[in-house]
């Protein structure tokens, strides 16, 4: 078994205009100060990373992870959320996901999935320049629109959707493959890869390729309901990426799963600060300790109530709590009687 490293955290939500989140040595000074020892570093900012350029130029990819370091902090990983979510966008979604590109691809979906694809080439070679052995991002989704079947599905559009992510995904995969990282998608409600089966159909449609693998992240699986822990079970082999998020899921005589199209505050499933959620990690951190989990727990924070600087304060303290230094010994080894040949046999009658 080995010790799981952290704590870490996700800078997305935490970037900003004022200090100490306006650029990328302040921010990383001030999550080292309160207890962090890695950052994962969202790709869609050049302002703070500059993802072709890291794709481009060692020497850049070295600057930037001296930077971090001379802050006492290791990169865990590079993310693509925005990106990968443009990879495949359903034209019902258009207008409402042009803002994740630059202003000079909206209104043109064919560039706008070129660049997007393009950006994921990126962050493989950036990834590889790093020393980064994983990679998050999210599918992108042709079918979401259809996930509760009314009107009625027609014959063969649920095959020929994965068909279509499949084929966008496996030139993105194999420029992965050639830099020796992981593609991690969250498995998030709003992708086409939003829950196991789901996750399972894609992996079929790109033959199993050895870097389509997963974030895991138990927050979107209170959501839906979903068992959060046999899905480890269930995926262990292919989780190489985790996101410590909280949630909780109180339904009511009004709503449930769909939320009634409140706002987060007001749902019956929302997002939480560590420890004031429904997830149970104990069970989580010791079920990936006990599969051999040996990445990152990184701390995500899309809290509905708390302030995000007190949830990331206590944020790094409850994953330090939660990480589970691994034994080198048997708890009974005080009781070992050492390897008797004879006796072994003595003791299954062979003698």
């Amino acid at each position: 078994m080995k010790t799981i490293k952290g704590p870490a955290i996700f800078l997305a939500q935490f970037l900003g205009e004022n200090p100490p989140f306006d650029n990328l040595e302040a921010i990383c000074r001030w999550a080292k100060s309160i207890g962090f020892e890695g950052v994962q570093i969202p790709t869609w900012n050049p302002h703070y990373f500059d993802l072709q350029k890291a794709a481009e130029s060692k020497t850049y990819a070295d600057e930037i992870k001296g930077l971090v370091e001379s802050q006492g902090l290791q990169i865990t990983e590079l993310s693509t959320h925005l990106q990968g979510q443009l990879v495949a966008v359903n034209p019902a979604y258009d207008q409402l996901f042009d803002g994740f590109a630059p202003e000079k691809y909206h209104n043109n979906p064919k560039a706008r999935t070129e660049w997007a694809v393009q950006q994921l080439k990126y962050a493989a070679k950036a990834s590889e320049h790093l020393g980064l052995n994983a990679h998050a991002t999210f599918s992108g989704a042709l079918l979401w629109q259809t996930v509760y079947p009314w009107p009625q599905r027609p014959a063969g559009l649920v095959e020929a959707g994965f068909q279509e992510l499949a084929n966008r995904w496996l030139p993105i995969l194999n420029a992965f493959e050639d830099s020796g990282v992981d593609v991690c998608y969250e498995i998030h409600p709003g992708e086409d890869l939003h829950d196991g089966i789901s996750y399972e159909m894609f992996l079929e449609k790109v033959n199993n390729h050895a870097r389509a693998c997963l974030l895991y992240d138990p927050s979107h699986f209170v959501l839906q309901c979903l068992d959060y822990l046999s899905y480890i079970d269930h995926y262990h082999e292919r989780i190489r990426m985790f996101h410590v998020k909280d949630a909780e899921f109180n339904p009511t005589g009004k709503q449930g799963v769909y939320g009634g199209y409140q706002s987060w505050v007001n749902r019956a499933g929302r997002f939480r600060s560590l420890g004031d959620g429904q997830v149970d990690f104990k069970a989580i951190f010791s079920k990936l300790t006990a599969y051999n989990f040996d990445g990152w727990a990184v701390m995500e924070w899309e809290c509905a109530l708390k302030h995000p600087e007190d949830g990331a304060v206590e944020g790094a303290a409850f994953i330090k709590d939660h990480i589970i230094r691994v034994t080198e010994k048997a708890f009974d080894d005080f009781a070992a009687s050492g390897i008797d040949t004879g006796l072994n046999k003595k003791v299954l009658g062979l003698d």
